[in-house]
């Protein structure tokens, strides 16, 4: 593993332990040339997932960006990080379950989004409107009408519940 303090490509393992939801392997590392402690985390891998975006470009699946970008929604919000977790491994067996090698950016933002309003309503109208890329507060409102709506209702472009 490379150190991230010098670069080098040798360190060793002084402690490793299951992560609190035994979904991953925490390893405490020391770089042997500059002494730089650090932690690493390892996971299962199902398979490797490409992500195809909006533009038509292909890119590995990247789960610390999934998770900075729900991090980024919840910034500022008092939700216990052990959920966030638990959603984030959720939205990846997902993915990993679903079968395909290739997932389009608009699948990942859905369960993003169904993850988030089941969380945090206000990280969830957060994601929303970059994911959707809101342009007027009305876009909002209809957002926010749809989180009030009760199950049943639907809720027409205007944002009024029927």
């Amino acid at each position: 593993m490379r150190c991230p303090y010098c670069g080098s490509l040798d360190s060793q393992v002084k402690d490793s332990r299951p992560s609190e939801d035994h979904a991953a392997i925490r390893r405490r590392r020391v770089c042997p040339d500059c002494g730089g402690r650090f932690t690493t985390f390892e996971r299962v891998q199902l398979r490797e997932i490409t992500v195809v975006k909006r533009n038509g470009k292909r890119a590995p699946f990247d789960r610390d960006k999934l998770a900075r970008s729900i991090e980024v929604a919840l910034r500022k919000r008092q939700v216990d990080p052990e959920r966030v977790e638990r959603l984030i491994n959720g939205v990846v067996r997902q993915l990993e379950s679903q079968g395909e090698g290739e997932v389009s950016s608009e699948d990942i933002g859905e369960l993003v989004m169904e993850g988030l309003k089941s969380l945090d309503d206000i990280a969830y109208v957060r994601f929303a409107s970059v994911y959707k890329n809101f342009r007027e507060a009305k876009e909002f409102g209809a957002l926010i009408h749809e989180l009030e709506a009760k199950p049943g209702e639907t809720v027409d472009p205007d944002g009024d519940i029927d």
